[in-house]
């Protein structure tokens, strides 16, 4: 018994995706123009792939994703949401953060030690 198995295509790049390569472009205050020329695409097919009309290849995506300073990564479907969470964690300002270098600890202290330090 043979059975075909049909690829799943994308009609778009994920919403998210897409608005974050976009956040990520004015961030730097590149045209859609400037990011093409450093890509080697024309502005049209940076605007098809912002809109979501044009799905890129995966070369294309990755070399896309690499210039604004980015990467992709595989994640277990299980792990997704707990890898968004360090996500949205990171870029949350945090009241414990180093103002001498931005950085901030690794692990939280609890509110319990911080009421254990004299005052």
């Amino acid at each position: 018994m043979s059975s075909q198995i049909k690829p799943i295509r994308l009609n778009g790049l994920p919403d998210d995706l897409r608005h974050e390569l976009i956040e990520e472009r004015r961030k730097r205050g590149w045209s859609q123009a400037e990011l093409g020329q450093r890509l080697g695409l024309p502005q049209m097919h940076i605007s098809g792939i912002e809109t979501g009309k044009i799905v890129p290849r995966f070369d294309t995506l990755l070399d896309l994703v690499r210039v604004l300073d980015r990467d992709l990564l595989t994640v277990p479907r299980a792990l997704v949401p707990a890898v968004q969470a360090l996500i949205r964690d990171h870029r949350r300002p945090h009241r414990d953060t180093d103002m001498d270098n931005g950085e901030r600890p690794l692990y939280a202290a609890n509110d319990d030690e911080e009421e254990d330090e004299p005052r």
